[in-house]
């Protein structure tokens, strides 16, 4: 008797796996999205309404150096269209979380956290 050419039990286990494989990976990314999102600083940060022109003065005062005063990037990356890249719960994550070294731990008052968030997506 011929084998037949379509085996369904042999594509069925890569299948599933692959189905299980990215229901981790959505459920993970998911969480980690609440877990930043729930955080009260973030919460409050996103309540808030930032001033464009603070913004600017505490980027040129504590980002500049390394970013640049355009944001265009010297030691730190690039930071025009940031807002393209990362949303803004992340972008906050970032600038406090100290986990992007050389980017120092920096966790401003959160009006002036709303600040700097204006004015990082206006670049």
């Amino acid at each position: 008797m011929d084998k037949p050419i379509f085996q369904p039990k042999v594509l069925l286990r890569p299948a599933i796996t692959l189905i299980v494989v990215l229901l981790l990976a959505t459920t993970l990314m998911g969480s980690w999205y609440l877990t930043q999102v729930s955080d009260p600083y973030v919460q409050e940060v996103l309540s808030l309404t930032g001033s464009l022109e603070r913004g600017k003065a505490m980027f040129q005062a504590n980002c500049a150096v390394c970013h640049g005063l355009d944001g265009r990037g010297n030691i730190g990356p690039n930071l025009e269209a940031v807002r393209e890249r990362k949303v803004p719960s992340r972008l906050i994550e970032q600038v406090i979380s100290g986990k992007t070294p050389p980017m120092p731990k920096f966790q401003p008052k959160t009006q002036d956290m709303a600040d700097l968030l204006t004015y990082l997506e206006t670049l």
